[in-house]
């Protein structure tokens, strides 16, 4: 099965940078990565030309103009780009583990989606992580142990790791949570519901409408958590003065019945 892990960006050269060194360690390397830049400076395309040249692997940089925040449409840029059969959402800010892909290819399943969790880490220690290329994607439990005793991080819980069971499952119709910093599901099944929907207007909410026209069209929400957690590093907030307006229109599709975006990835294939 060919995977591909689509990282969203925008000018943060050191986040990235950090990003792909977690993919460049993966034990699994038989992915592709796009970065989905949305509308960065210069400087991103050098950061990726530094690791095309490093990757054992495809990297592709997919760019569109910066008219403001447009995630879901970038992230529909890739989707159109890449011909994988198995596709991984993520951020330009999230650090994968080893085992991450790994991970991600031995829970997927046909007829589901994986929505999976986050390490958020502290300002201070994002901070230092980026000033000295910490790795710590390849850090043991004991390593992070450490971390939290120092307050870099404020929970062990999300790198536990817990084998496939029934559990993923108990909550199959949840979009509640699901977050495109750590989701993934089968190219098809994306392209069966148009991918993203560009319909919403800045930060927020188009991750919960995706998730809830893939379960709406069918899927399974199938839980990565205890098996394949993103590192996030910190940032500031996001802008969020359009969100009141944009959780207007995810309340619109909750009580709708279509599965497919009304503004979506069909306009780039």
């Amino acid at each position: 099965m060919k995977i591909a892990v689509i990282v969203t960006t925008y000018n943060r050269q050191d986040a990235l940078a950090a990003v792909l060194e977690g993919y460049l360690a993966q034990s699994d390397r038989a992915f592709e990565v796009l970065v989905a830049d949305d509308g960065s400076t210069p400087d991103t395309a050098g950061v990726v030309k530094t690791y095309q040249a490093r990757a054992p692997f495809p990297i592709t940089h997919v760019w569109q103009e910066d008219i403001g925040f447009r995630a879901a449409a970038i992230r529909n840029r890739a989707l159109a780009v890449t011909t994988a059969d198995y596709v991984i959402f993520t951020d330009g800010d999230c650090i994968p583990p080893v085992d991450f892909v790994a991970q991600q290819r031995k829970l997927s399943e046909p007829g589901c989606f994986l929505s999976g969790n986050r390490l958020l880490l502290s300002q201070a220690f994002t901070a230092q992580l980026l000033k000295e290329m910490i790795p710590v994607h390849l850090w043991s439990f004991g390593d992070w142990l450490r971390a939290y005793r120092q307050g870099h991080i404020s929970r062990l819980l999300p790198l536990l790791r817990m084998p496939d069971s029934a559990f993923r499952k108990v909550s199959p119709r949840r979009w509640q949570g699901a977050k495109t910093c750590n989701l993934s599901a089968f190219r098809a099944d994306l392209l069966n519901v148009n991918g993203l929907d560009e319909s919403y207007t800045g930060w927020g909410q188009e991750d919960s409408d995706l998730v809830v026209r893939l379960i709406r069209a069918g899927l399974i929400n199938k839980s990565a958590r205890f098996s394949a957690p993103v590192l996030h590093l910190w940032h500031k907030e996001n802008d969020r003065s359009h969100l009141e307006e944009n959780k207007r229109r995810l309340q619109q599709v909750l009580t709708a019945t279509h599965i497919r975006a009304i503004k979506g990835v069909d306009q780039y294939l």
